[in-house]
């Protein structure tokens, strides 16, 4: 069995990881933190989560040491300060925040304004987008677990980018999130009122998951332009991405490369054409469904529609497939069954 230990276990992610993990057969979680939470049973914070009989320690625990794998469902900047010496004690790690996704230590610090604590490790940290990157994913010690938005709009896109589909320069992305997006403090605050009977766009040009996209899409096409746009609209967990873009090549060759692109893929599922993704299909699962829309008038145009659950192929669910792949289970593994944890 694989000890695992879940560094911010109290969070969205962190409690959909204990969700998940229960399914698991080859795994055993055996250290959970949790600084605001310090020396609570897990039952106290999530009643039906009953099969764990733990208590939650804080993040500097010298427990997670005897761990083999350490998950990290924390804020950003701060897996940075302890996923050093966890490497140096044959830990592994995957990390669900921002902290190791931007290879580019002065681009990191531009878009997260703070000084990162260990850049040395930015260049070897994998980013775990398992459809391509699975090789790499393997043999890592450390994880840098993809953003939801990035998740959903890359899966639509790697295949008309890698294949030279479309104009490169002129890629739209709009992608609406449902408020669990923004975190479990944020949802629970006194706030709630701004998130509840709306629909809002933030971060425009100015969103974190910006340079993430654009990192990943200039490993195949150099010359790229995209504007993304983030929204928030009132329903709990879902992403739906819509992309607009300018075709170079016939509606069946792109049809095909999609196909031939996620045919042996578990997690990726592509639509009937024309068909209108919705993100309660795919909630509590880990799936993308995407699927292709053409306008073959002059313009012609493509439209693709993705939808994920932000907290399963956008976080939780995403890091266990990792982990699968690291440890050579099979990469359904856990992540077949569905339940509530709250």
């Amino acid at each position: 069995m694989i000890r695992i230990g879940i560094v911010g276990a109290t969070g969205y992610t962190g409690a959909e990881l204990l969700r998940l993990l229960s399914f698991h057969s080859e795994v055993e979680v055996v250290v959970i933190t949790s600084n605001a939470k310090k020396g609570e049973s897990i039952t106290s914070v999530f009643p039906s989560l009953k099969q764990y009989n733990l208590k939650f320690t804080g993040h500097d625990s010298e427990e997670l040491y005897s761990c083999d794998l350490v998950f990290f469902a924390t804020p950003n900047a701060v897996a940075m300060n302890y996923v050093p010496s966890l490497l140096e004690n044959n830990c592994r790690v995957i990390d669900l925040s921002a902290d190791f996704r931007i290879q580019c230590v002065k681009t990191w610090q531009k878009w997260y304004k703070e000084k990162h604590a260990c850049p040395q490790l930015l260049e070897s940290a994998v980013y775990g987008l398992p459809e391509v990157n699975r090789e790499s994913i393997k043999e890592s010690n450390l994880i840098a677990n993809p953003g939801c938005y990035p998740t959903a709009v890359l899966l639509a896109l790697l295949p008309a980018v890698t294949h030279g589909l479309i104009e490169m320069e002129s890629i739209i992305a709009n992608a609406v999130s449902g408020i669990s997006g923004a975190g479990r403090n944020a949802v629970l605050s006194d706030d709630f009122s701004d998130f509840s009977d709306s629909f809002k766009a933030y971060g425009v040009f100015k969103h974190r998951h910006l340079p993430e996209i654009t990192q990943t899409l200039k490993k195949y096409k150099k010359e790229i332009d995209i504007i993304f746009t983030p929204h928030l609209v009132s329903m709990h967990r879902g992403i739906h991405a819509t992309l607009y873009l300018n075709p170079v090549v016939s509606p069946k060759q792109i049809k095909e490369c999609y196909k031939d692109f996620y045919s042996n893929e578990k997690f990726v599922n592509i639509l009937p054409n024309g068909s209108y993704p919705e993100t309660r299909a795919v909630k509590m699962k880990n799936m993308c469904n995407i699927a292709l829309h053409f306008n073959t008038e002059k313009p012609q145009r493509l439209i693709i529609l993705s939808v994920i659950d932000n907290l399963v192929k956008g976080a939780a669910g995403q890091a266990i497939q990792n982990m699968n792949i690291m440890y050579d289970f099979a990469e359904e593994t856990g992540l077949l069954s569905t339940g509530k944890y709250t």
